[in-house]
């Protein structure tokens, strides 16, 4: 085994949960949380998060480094039913970086903060060598309240639970390989990048049965529903003719030896709690399907179109890197 940090590491997928269990949790202590956000006590719940954006290429369709830093980071947030409230932005700038690019992307920051109704109240600006920092790297913090009562977690969900997706699988990897690679076929597909405060606070006025909210980023569906598996000590059965994918996605993945069900996403939500659910999910997601449910066990399990079932495990190597 190479005793080195490799990109598959910061995959998604099997190595990073590997990673992140043994190397850093293991010696941090049981302090920190196993979601995309810690809720805190400081005079009331308080949602608190964190995340950095790499990706390659900084400007993909449907978006930029901008619009996934702001998105990514209110969206973890809504993962515990927090109302999204205040964002750090931290910039890491390359020497050499075009200012009018710079401007572009803060311009994105600014809009889709708007959007989301999150105020960026402090930040910080760092410039590297040239070589060193490949254009632009962000890193961003959010803040928001949680609601006495309200408890949304991974580690919540249980047996007769069902499992349900608010749109199509995969497009906001498949945008980023189309923007990267440039393929000689027709491929119009775009990021599916947004803040989705709007639609998840609606949902959680609507009802109190949700149990958890996941978002399916880097490892994609796949990797995400192995997270609450494991969190919740439960099995998943999922349909995978049930499972949304864009027919332009799913013929570039027959083409290219992909699998949607890994492939990031960046304005989905894997959502799972009571039956009843499924109509309030739906009027608030309109794409929304339910794909499975929630049995007793500890494992993910994908019925085949062909009738089958098979074990579906985490990503064990990338499709491709740096997507989020």
């Amino acid at each position: 085994m190479r005793n080195e940090i490799t990109l598959n590491h910061g995959s998604g997928g099997r190595q990073m949960h590997e990673l992140i269990e043994k190397n850093i949790k293991k010696v941090l202590g049981e302090n920190t949380t196993s979601d995309d956000s810690a809720v805190v006590e400081i005079n009331g719940r308080v949602a608190f998060t964190t995340d950095s954006y790499v990706v390659d290429p900084l400007f993909f369709p449907g978006g930029n480094i901008g619009a996934l830093a702001v998105s990514g980071t209110v969206n973890d947030l809504l993962t515990c039913g927090a109302y999204p409230k205040f964002l750090s932005l931290a910039l890491i700038i390359e020497d050499g970086f075009s200012i009018n690019q710079l401007d572009e992307i803060i311009k994105t920051i600014a809009i889709f903060a708007k959007d989301a109704g999150i105020r960026i109240v402090t930040g910080d600006t760092k410039v590297v060598e040239r070589g060193k920092g490949d254009g632009i790297f962000i890193n961003t913090a959010g803040v928001g309240s949680v609601p006495e009562g309200r408890n949304i977690s991974s580690s919540l969900v249980k047996p007769g639970d069902i499992i349900m997706v608010t749109g199509d699988m995969g497009t906001h990897e498949m945008a980023m390989f189309k923007a990267r690679e440039n393929p000689p076929f027709e491929l119009n597909i775009v990021s599916d990048v947004a803040p989705l405060n709007i639609q998840t606070l609606d949902l959680l006025r609507r009802t109190s049965d949700i149990h958890c909210i996941k978002d399916p980023t880097r490892g994609g569906l796949a990797s995400a529903l192995h997270e609450i598996s494991t969190n919740s000590s439960c099995s998943i059965e999922i349909d995978e003719s049930s499972v949304p994918v864009h027919p332009q996605v799913a013929g570039a993945c027959a083409l290219l030896g992909f699998d949607p069900l890994y492939m990031a996403n960046e304005g989905k939500f894997i959502i799972t709690g009571e039956a009843a659910i499924e109509e309030h999910v739906k009027n608030v997601f309109p794409d929304a399907v339910t794909i499975g449910k929630v049995t007793s066990g500890s494992d993910v399990y994908l019925k085949t179109e062909g009738g089958g079932i098979r074990r579906l495990g985490m990503l064990e190597t990338m499709q491709l890197p740096r997507i989020c």
